[in-house]
């Protein structure tokens, strides 16, 4: 009997994460989890209700892919919009941790950071770095493509108010520990945007690389950097969210300043 490929519990997410033989068999596997309950409504309401500037577009109301190298793609469990056409293949060197897929951005695009406000600060920055190749994303059939860099959230689905709850956050965690495992040979260096996503990276260093992470956590801020000898460096950087960059609370040049640390860390040119 085959094994059931939809997730529905966080056992079968554990069992499912595992599973997964490269990242566009994880990516499918993502976009097939059914496991928590409030998120599930709040995507799918959402989906259904949509935000009257997108009133004629079909929303992707599902959990939400990594993507970027090394192949650029968002593979897709089922319905949605067309995968982005591969662009140069590079090995991720560079890895960045968000919080979760907007309700109106990567929920309704299928691709995380895609269509909001916080993806085009997120993507200009990528690009003035010379890690996409241009400074937009606004589909997820729109040729953006990454080079050397890999963008993943710690929670898969829009949640409420940005705010997933600690049980939502260890469901969703088997995603981000297999995706880190499937580019562990590469990876150098992750930025984690805002303190969620900080404190999100601690249970990959066991999960993934047999880490005991440190005690006392070190403490989340702008430009935060810790180093282990036998993990990725981790780099903090305030959000990109309206918010922060609105308030300049995270300017350009904050942002800029993160991005050059992070490819000197990470030996990309």
């Amino acid at each position: 009997m085959p094994r059931p490929t939809v997730s529905r519990t966080p056992a079968e997410v554990v069992a499912r994460a595992a599973r997964a033989t490269d990242l566009a068999d994880l990516d499918a596997a993502v976009s097939d989890c059914f496991a928590c309950p409030r998120l599930v409504d709040w995507r799918e309401e959402v989906a259904r209700t949509k935000r009257a500037a997108f009133r004629d577009q079909d929303y992707w109301g599902r959990p939400v892919p990594g993507f970027g190298a090394p192949d650029n793609r968002t593979a897709r469990g089922g319905a949605g919009p067309p995968a982005t056409p591969p662009g140069p293949v590079s090995e991720p060197r560079i890895g960045i941790l968000g919080l979760a897929p907007a309700a109106h951005g990567g929920n309704r695009t299928g691709r995380v950071f895609t269509g909001d406000r916080s993806g085009d600060v997120l993507f200009a920055a990528l690009h003035r770095a010379g890690l996409a190749n241009q400074p937009t994303s606004v589909a997820a059939d729109d040729g953006l493509a990454l080079t050397g860099v890999r963008i993943f959230a710690a929670v898969r689905c829009a949640p409420p108010d940005n705010k997933p709850t600690p049980a939502e956050r260890d469901t969703c965690a088997p995603w981000v520990h297999r995706e880190v495992a499937l580019i562990r040979p590469t990876l150098r260096v992750v930025v984690a945007l805002g303190a969620f996503a900080w404190a999100a990276w601690w249970p990959v260093l066991r999960q993934v690389y047999g880490v005991r992470p440190p005690s006392p956590r070190p403490v989340f801020g702008h430009g935060a950097h810790w180093s282990g000898s036998a993990a990725p460096d981790l780099l903090g950087c305030y959000h990109v969210s309206q918010q922060n960059t609105f308030t300049g609370r995270l300017t350009i040049q904050m942002l800029d300043d993160v991005f050059a640390r992070a490819k000197q860390l990470a030996g990309v040119d």
